[in-house]
């Protein structure tokens, strides 16, 4: 039965060294790389992870020209007694060289400043260092750190070069950190350059056999367009903290999977949905079950492709329906529960179309995600934040003023209109 709810190389190593086993170690690391598969009964599960894209070769990440030190803090959602890094070079040009890694626990909000009492060596098959064939990703041996849910921790990577062809994630509203020639160990990195993307990090595992992990998968409304950067107001973010207020599901971790611009359908800025499902999501450990929140984009990009006719708004809104089924047949596949979310109105909105025709193809798909069958529960997020009295748009206290994304309260509605009950159960 459906539920329906409204709601570097080692120091001192020869460079000459280096460079003769780096074609070697690229092969290794190649057939080492673990394969993109969940990895249940492990006991190893997601307590953070991020959606992935190159990055914008116009605008490359900020790095020296000579070695570079990346600090990235990330609050987890899930504790463990060990921890493990998941690194990925799946957009990346040539193999992905990196010196030195660090785990430690951020100090001070917004800061690369660390404890320098709870620092502790990453090291890959027993090394320091460790290269990523292009395409791959690599995880790092087990660290005996034990984390709780909520705890901001601070990853340090070394890198000798820039990364040819940067894997990243552009829209991280968390602060990276840069720093030229710095010691991966430093309590602080006060001389640091800044951006707000994540660079290489894919995942941060932590081992806990009796988590649960929540996937949440969709576009700019998932990743948080519309918070303030540093603060934890997603609505993935804010569902975890509702969890962990909660004795009995202290065990649960959710982790974002959401692009800004991302559509099911098509690729942009980042590939189309369909094209990183896997790899973003169905692929952690430990994911029981995927909230899918996208589709808004496929329909107001329309707009921007040519001109609007009744046949191309039909190609979208079928495309979007069938796109769903992929979804779900996919995740079925893994045991993976799915859970789907209407879209959210954006009458008003002025980044594409969002008349009314925009809005009778976005109630055409809500219907179906309501009513179609195809997914193992519904969550009614239109009905949580939409203006009863105008439905195309978004209710004012939960509108971030673009009429497209919520509000900080708009994403708290959201967060707090989940049943919990709903998030894990037994797949039909």
């Amino acid at each position: 039965m459906r539920d329906t709810f409204a709601l570097s190389f080692t120091r001192g190593r020869s460079r000459v060294l280096q460079a003769a086993l780096l074609a070697a170690l690229g092969l290794l690391a190649s057939s080492l790389a673990p394969a993109e598969a969940s990895e249940a009964g492990s006991g190893w599960v997601s307590a953070w992870s991020t959606g992935l894209m190159t990055a914008d070769a116009a605008h490359p990440p900020p790095f020296a020209q000579g070695p570079t030190t990346v600090r990235q803090v990330v609050r987890l959602t899930g504790g463990g007694k060990r921890v493990r890094l998941r690194l990925s070079n799946a957009f990346g040009s040539g193999p992905l060289q990196i010196d030195a890694a660090r785990l430690a626990l951020s100090s001070k909000p917004k800061s690369a400043a660390i404890d320098p009492s709870s620092v502790r060596k990453v090291t890959f098959d027993g090394r320091d260092w460790v290269i990523i064939p292009p395409g791959a990703v690599y995880l790092s041996d087990p660290v005996d750190m034990p984390v709780a849910p909520l705890a901001r921790l601070a990853v340090t990577l070394q890198f000798p070069v820039a990364p040819p062809g940067a894997t990243i994630h552009r829209a991280a509203r968390t602060t990276t950190y840069l720093a030229a020639g710095a010691d991966p160990s430093a309590a602080d990195l006060p001389a640091a350059a800044t951006i707000l993307q994540w660079l290489q990090l894919s995942a941060v595992e932590v081992e806990n056999p009796k988590a649960v992990v929540i996937a949440a998968f969709g576009d700019s409304i998932t990743d948080g367009s519309g918070t303030r950067d540093n603060s934890y107001q997603r609505w993935p973010d804010l569902l975890a903290e509702r969890l962990q207020a909660d004795p009995k599901r202290r065990h649960w971790a959710i982790i974002n999977a959401g692009i800004g611009g991302n559509r099911l359908l098509k690729d942009g800025l980042s590939p189309s949905g369909l094209a990183r499902l896997d790899r973003d999501a169905l692929s952690l450990p430990g994911v029981q079950t995927l909230i899918v929140l996208i589709g808004v984009n496929d329909i107001g990009f329309v707009s921007r492709e040519g001109p609007v006719t009744p046949d191309t708004r039909q190609v979208v809104v079928e495309g979007l329906k069938s796109g769903y089924r992929q979804v779900v047949e996919r995740a079925h596949a893994r045991g993976v529960r799915v859970v789907g979310a209407t879209i959210l109105p954006f009458g008003g909105a002025k980044a594409y179309r969002s008349d009314a025709d925009a809005d009778a193809d976005r109630q055409a798909v809500n219907d179906w995600i309501r009513t179609s069958g195809v997914f193992d529960a519904v969550i009614d997020l239109d009905a949580v934040v939409r203006d009863q009295d105008r439905p195309a748009t978004l209710r004012a206290e939960y509108d971030s003023g673009d009429h497209l994304h919520p509000s900080p309260a708009g994403y708290r509605a959201i967060a707090d209109a989940i049943p919990l009950d709903l998030l894990v159960a037994r797949r039909r």
